[in-house]
């Protein structure tokens, strides 16, 4: 009985383990066409439901897809409204393990981890990327593979198979799935169980269905979690993703007799009807909202009121019928580079933010907006090359090289708040404390900082040629001040003053707060040139 909880154990941390590792992999590999997924997700809802089944197949995982969601939405790249239809795909999307297990991929699974595991140690770069997902996709069954032998032995108990064959209260086989799926934070365990005991003959169907109900609930938890350190909007995507799946799974109780009269109609046997049943609760939740997302949004929006802002990841100024006019398309332009500072200003603002508080969901916000600036950075400089193409005037031409080094320029700042962003939370795990006086001295450049990229925000926006020569005046005090700040700050060093793990962070952010500064110099200079 030990070694069977041992291997029942161990295989469930497997299966977590391979699951988590494979999300972490998928998402990393997909990080640079996330835009790509996010244009096609918010053209319509229909399309954000297929990218969410196809996200969690590549992930395999529900809650990987339904955090990563949330996560763009808190972070404003897509509305609350444009979360659902994903969301909604997610969860079909998850039904594919079931099935996998019922075919049998828990019995080749050493099989797969072998070819996973050669092609990672053989393999070179993408050879041996695609190895180790191969490698962890193998880990997951091989889990579910190593309960199945776990529960093996319960075949020849009477009393436990009298207790699972025997029906019972549909309320109790939910509550069951869903505090073990809140626990284990994956849907698939739970069900991958039940489909591994019909496959046995350990559990009735009656029985196995109510199960896969509460593991669909329990889904939910990760989720739910996920949105306490989130902004308004996330919130709202997981109250929706709650309330799917408990209406649903009402509902479903509510014509239990019919909903398993029409499962053992699809197939006589056990393990495939729970794969069935997981698969048409969630269609079913699917069709049922699908076609109520307005009114289900209208609804969630009155229960949680207040709105986020949304940043449009892709430009709104840069307008093809333009380009026929380089005066007119670089007039586009400059509004396009209003909004890519103010989006730099957004990232330096949080990130001068978290030095002192430090949290890792704004870390993830502000990760979203850089693919923003950078999104903004390609498409402006793609209009700026269509521009080119055409007959330019020595002043267009001046100004069509001035913005396409301002572009640039703009994208860098953001790099510069992305890397104070990561000292901050170097700082953070390593526990360095800055002196008072180190905090008083980065706030203060810091604001100033700030102060410089509202300046040159207003030159762009405006073409006032008054302020250039300030921002100037700006940087040059700023380099003063942060030159006086590190040699404070080798002071206080060798005075004890300061901690020493905490020193080269505050002096990087001094170097990347000093970068920002740089920029804005830059940027003004070529806009003295357009004179």
């Amino acid at each position: 009985m030990v070694n069977s909880i041992l291997l029942f154990i161990t295989g469930l941390v497997l299966f977590l383990f391979g699951m988590i590792k494979l999300s972490e992999l998928m998402q990393q590999q997909l990080s640079g066409s996330i835009r790509d997924y996010l244009k096609i997700s918010v053209a319509r809802p229909v399309y954000g439901f297929f990218m969410g089944i196809v996200s969690t197949l590549l992930l395999q995982s529900s809650s990987a897809t339904t955090l990563l969601t949330m996560g763009v939405v808190s972070a404003g790249l897509i509305s609350f409204y444009h979360s659902l239809g994903i969301i909604l795909g997610a969860d079909i999307g998850t039904t594919l393990t079931a099935q996998l297990v019922v075919w049998r991929f828990t019995t080749i699974s050493p099989f797969i981890i072998l070819v996973g595991g050669i092609l990672m140690f053989t393999g070179k770069d993408r050879l041996r990327s695609y190895g180790e997902a191969i490698f962890y996709f193998g880990l997951i069954f091989f889990g579910l593979n190593l309960t199945s032998e776990a529960t093996a032995p319960l075949k020849n108990n009477q009393s436990f198979i009298r207790f699972f064959q025997e029906a019972k209260n549909p309320l109790i086989g939910v509550c069951i799935g869903a505090v073990f799926t809140g626990i284990v934070q994956a849907s698939a365990i739970p069900v991958g169980i039940m489909v591994i005991m019909g496959q046995q003959g350990l559990i009735s169907i009656d029985n196995a269905v109510p199960v896969v109900f509460g593991a669909n609930i329990g889904t939910t938890v990760t989720a739910l979690l996920g949105s306490l350190v989130l902004n308004i909007n996330a919130k709202k995507s997981a109250l929706s993703h709650l309330l799917f799946k408990i209406i649903g799974v009402a509902l479903a109780l509510v014509f239990f007799p019919f909903f398993i009269g029409l499962i053992k109609n699809l197939s006589s046997h056990v393990s495939q009807q729970v794969a069935f049943s997981h698969f048409i609760l969630n269609l079913s939740i699917a069709l049922l909202f699908g076609f109520l997302l307005k009114p289900f949004s209208y609804i969630i929006e009155k229960i949680i009121p207040g709105k986020d802002e949304t940043l449009p990841i892709w430009p709104e100024h840069l307008n093809k019928k333009c380009l026929t006019s380089a005066e007119d398309a670089l007039g586009c332009v400059r509004k396009e580079l209003v909004r890519e500072i103010a989006l730099a200003r957004k990232m330096l603002f949080e990130s001068l933010g978290l030095i002192n508080n430090f949290k890792s969901a704004k870390r993830k916000d502000l990760g979203y907006i850089e693919i923003v600036i950078d999104n903004l950075q390609a498409e402006i400089t793609r209009y700026l090359w269509n521009i080119s193409c055409g007959q330019l005037s020595p002043e267009l031409s001046k100004r069509l090289f001035a913005f396409s080094s301002i572009v640039y320029d703009i994208e860098r700042m953001g790099d510069h708040s992305t890397n104070i962003v990561e000292l901050s939370e170097s700082k953070h795990l390593r526990s360095a404390m800055f002196s008072e006086p180190a905090l008083v001295e980065i706030n203060e450049i810091g604001r100033l900082v700030v102060e410089t990229v509202d300046l040159t925000s207003s030159v762009i926006e405006s073409g006032n040629r008054v302020n250039l020569d300030k921002i100037g005046e700006m940087t040059a005090k700023i380099d003063f001040i942060i030159k006086e700040a590190i040699d404070r700050h080798l002071q206080r060093f060798y005075q004890r003053i300061c901690r020493a793990e905490a020193g080269p962070i505050f002096v990087d952010m001094l170097v990347n707060l000093e970068g920002i500064a740089r920029h804005c110099r830059i940027i003004a200079e070529h806009l003295k040139t357009l004179e």
